[in-house]
Order: structure tokens, then sequence, then C-alpha cells
């Protein structure tokens, strides 16, 4: 067994401070993150053990007095600092942490998107512009002035992590940490690139294109896996997430896939019934109405509502009736009304089931569909 004293290069009447100095010099020397050798290792146990011993004056008292080897302990534990590495590991354990990397997964985005109730029947194309993270033209994402490189750190040897003794109730506890001078990475950069700040990204503006199915609806979000942040050091892109807000529209409403409207008709269409052209959202539309048609009737023109997000089969166009009732009649006219009802004998007043309005009404007829 190596003696304590020769291991440290220190004399046997050396004082605590003395042994403590050649310690930390020996050990800036041999510890595993600067000489990752086999045989600097060894040393480096040999010169830690021997400072346990010395270190404390009860077990070096023992140690000058012939005591064995690991300062007052038998059964083959070298001190202290051995103990707790017999059960946890040996000190240059901590050297298989890898450092990590820079390159990183950017960012996802979102962006909001206005569509008018049109856009949705059958879908739209968009180019929206998106204010991100990307590339840097300069570095290209090596985060380095061009021509240079990354340099590896000279205090964790490229690892990432360095190692700290604590002294505690078990000796010499060896404690791994990130490297503060490369924040783990192993490297440094000890010339950035001056256009993004060593960061290998910059902010800028850019334009996606975007093709927007039919049916979408507000609230939907629409994803874009790649189309999102491009990392740090040219790390993968995120994604990008479009949210969708559909406009309300003055005429045209929507119930899942179908279009809902109203149309006003007067007095005499109703009674005699007609034809007309009303303008959809896809074009015009020829209805004919019958006559004596009432108010809160629906007509349906199929395949003129919306496409759904996922099919093929267009919903519905469903017309509510509305029979407007004149409220200003001149003399001739308020004559003919009276003669018509002569004739006709309509039938007196009497109670129906309770409807509150014309759109109540309306929406029952649409629920019966």
């Amino acid at each position: 067994m190596a003696d304590h004293y020769e291991v440290l290069g220190v004399s046997k009447d050396a004082s605590q401070d003395e042994i403590k100095k050649a310690y930390r010099k020996l050990a800036r020397q041999l510890h595993p993150d600067v000489n990752p050798g086999e045989d600097a290792a060894e040393r480096f146990k040999l010169v830690t053990h021997a400072y346990d011993v010395l270190s404390d004056e009860d077990s070096r008292r023992r140690y000058d007095m012939g005591g064995d080897q690991n300062g007052g302990f038998g059964g083959g534990f070298g001190g202290f600092g051995d103990i707790f590495e017999t059960f946890f590991g040996s000190a240059g354990g901590a050297r298989s942490a890898r450092p990590r990397s820079r390159r990183e997964r950017g960012q996802d985005a979102l962006v909001r998107i206005n569509l008018e109730l049109g856009d949705v029947v059958f879908g739209v194309h968009r180019d929206i512009e998106v204010d991100t993270a990307v590339l840097c033209e300069t570095c290209h994402g090596s985060c380095c002035q061009p021509g240079t490189s990354p340099v590896t750190c000279d205090v964790c040897g490229g690892s990432g992590h360095v190692q700290r003794q604590v002294r505690s109730l078990l000796g010499n506890v060896v404690t791994t940490q990130p490297c503060g001078t490369c924040e783990g990475y192993g490297t440094v950069i000890p010339n950035p690139c001056g256009s993004c700040a060593g960061q290998g990204r910059v902010r800028s503006r850019r334009t996606v294109a975007l093709d927007i199915p039919a049916g979408v609806e507000t609230g939907l979000r629409l994803q874009l896996p790649g189309s999102g942040e491009v990392g740090r050091a040219g790390g993968p892109n995120g994604d990008l997430y479009v949210e969708v807000a559909v406009a309300p529209h003055p005429v045209f409403s929507r119930d899942g896939d179908d279009l809902l409207a109203t149309l006003e008709v007067s007095m005499a269409d109703a009674i005699l019934g007609t034809t007309t052209t009303i303008e959809g959202l896809d074009g015009t539309v020829d209805l004919e109405l019958r006559a004596g048609v009432q108010s809160g009737d629906v007509l349906t023109i199929d395949g003129r509502g919306i496409t759904p997000l996922r099919g093929s089969q267009r919903g519905d166009l469903r017309v509510g009736v509305q029979v407007l009732t004149p409220t200003r009649l001149d003399g001739a006219q308020r004559k003919l009304i009276e003669d018509f009802a002569k004739k006709t004998k309509a039938p007196e007043p009497k109670l129906a089931q309770f409807q509150q309005g014309l759109f109540s009404k309306l929406r029952d007829r649409f629920r019966s569909h």
C-alpha cells in the first residue's frame, strides 16, 4: 500500500494547509474531466483517499501510529470516499454523460385568419404572412462567423459537465453539474455570428401558402407541420397552426353543412304563386313559389350548401318564407281587399299552438327537415 504522504508529495510533518494545497494541485492535474486516462483515474483515487486520511486529525494520528492504511477502517474499505464509491459508483462514472446539443426544435407558431362564409363553401387558397424565426443566411445555423467553428471547452474538456467534490458525512462526495463555461454544450463559440448573435436564426417575415379546405368553421385550427419557427442552431422547425374565424354573413347563416336564409314574399305572390331568382353564395338559384305559400314554409334546394370538411356531398340551401303583410293601403287597395275577403269567406280567427314569431316557426320547420 502506497504511503499517503508520498502520494501527496508532502513530508510527514506537513501542516494541514500544506496537505490541502498539495491535494488541490494534484486533483486539478488528475481529475477525470481533465485527464481521462485510466492511469490518471487510478492516481486520482489514490490522491483522494490519501487526502481523506490525512485531512482528518484523528485518522491521521491513527495512520501515523501504524494503524491500517485505510485510516482506521478494516475489511478493505478505503476510507469514507471509497465507502461512498463502493455503494454509489466511481468518481469518474459521470464521464459517460454527454454534452447537450445546440440544435433545438423550434417553437410552434399560431396565426389567425378571417374568412367569409362564401370561402368555406368550396375552400379557398390564401397566402398568409408569418413573423417568425428563420435560418440565419450568414452562418446557416452554425452560430459562428463564416470561416470559424466552435472550439472544445477547456474547462470540461468537451464533456459538457464538471465534477465537484463536497465533503459530507460519507467523505468526499463527487457531484456532476453542467459546465458553467460552455453551458453544457462541450464547446464554446469564440466568434459568434454577427447577424444572429450566435443563435443560428433571425426574426423575419415570410409568406406561407395555405389551402383552406371547405367546411371549416370558427375555432378550427389547421396544422402545417414544419412551418413554424426554425430551431436554435438550425434545429428542425416547429409546426404552424392557423386558427380560423368565419365572419357573420348579412343574409346566410350556417347549420352544419346546410345554409339557411329567409325569403320575403309579398302577399300577392304568396296568394298567386310566382317564380324568382335569388343570389346564392356560389351563383344564382331559381325558386318556384307555389300559390298559397305560408309564412314559415321551408323551400329546400338540394346540394347548394357547404361541402363538408371530410366528404364530398354538399349540404342543402334551406329558405324559409316570410309573407309580408302591407301596413299602408290607399282607399282603392283597401276596397279590393275587403271585396276579396267577402268573396272568399275567410274563416274566423282561432287559437293555435303558440309560436314565438316567424323565426321560432322557421327553426321548428328547419329542424323537422
